[in-house]
């Protein structure tokens, strides 16, 4: 049986703003994210006409390391909105900061109602939501099952999923100063089929994403 969040009584996102625009802040960090990540990543990046110049839409991703959200906001010229883990968002600083950012907390493990409606307003005000469907970093070993979330936010509010496939992130600093080569793979925008089922259109999002990763990356979703 699902966990319900009462967020009534114990969240305190509610007492929170965060940001539905992109922020002066954001603008800023990503400026300095890109200087500072120029001498120690080579980014090499395909299938950039896929991404919508406005409107809704879910970026979906695999989830190699805690740094994939780096590659995918210096990739992509609009402001993402990341669904991060709860645990990093425990410090309140960390907090404001990665609100400024557009990032917001999700509770794992449960229906997190707060996480969901949130994820819908910034969907219903035209901005790219980003998810990392597998809900856990892989750490290179390989695609894990995913999460139905992004496929039920897309059938609910009738928006494309984009599947986004990230090779090279796991290496960060392993090899410093030594560059390292990401390579981000944008594929064509997803829509959900008349009465398609989470499941399903869930699978479609991950076998995309898995054809644009090396063989060793597709993990539980190897291709025929």
């Amino acid at each position: 049986m699902t966990t319900i969040i009462n967020t009534d009584i114990a969240d305190s996102r509610k007492n929170l703003v965060y940001p539905l625009e992109e922020t002066r802040f954001h603008k800023l960090i990503v400026k300095t994210i890109r200087i500072l990540f120029k001498p120690i990543m080579s980014l090499n990046v395909s299938g950039m006409e896929y991404i919508p110049n406005k409107g809704p839409a879910i970026i979906a991703a695999n989830h190699v390391s805690n740094m994939d959200v780096f590659p995918l906001q210096l990739t992509i010229e609009r402001p993402i909105y990341f669904m991060g883990k709860a645990e990093l968002f425990e410090n309140a600083f960390i907090h404001y900061l990665f609100r400024q950012m557009g990032g917001f907390p999700v509770y794992r493990g449960e229906r997190d109602e707060w996480a969901i409606d949130h994820a819908k307003k910034i969907l219903e005000m035209g901005n790219l939501l980003g998810m990392f469907p597998e809900g856990t970093r892989s750490r290179g070993r390989g695609l894990k099952v995913a999460r139905t979330g992004a496929a039920r936010l897309a059938i609910d509010l009738q928006c494309p999923v984009i599947p986004i496939s990230i090779d090279g992130s796991n290496q960060f600093f392993k090899n410093f100063p030594k560059k390292i080569k990401v390579n981000v793979v944008i594929g064509k925008q997803i829509v959900s089929g008349n009465g398609e089922l989470p499941i399903a259109m869930t699978d479609r999002i991950m076998i995309e994403i898995a054809r644009n990763l090396p063989i060793e990356l597709r993990g539980v979703y190897q291709l025929n």
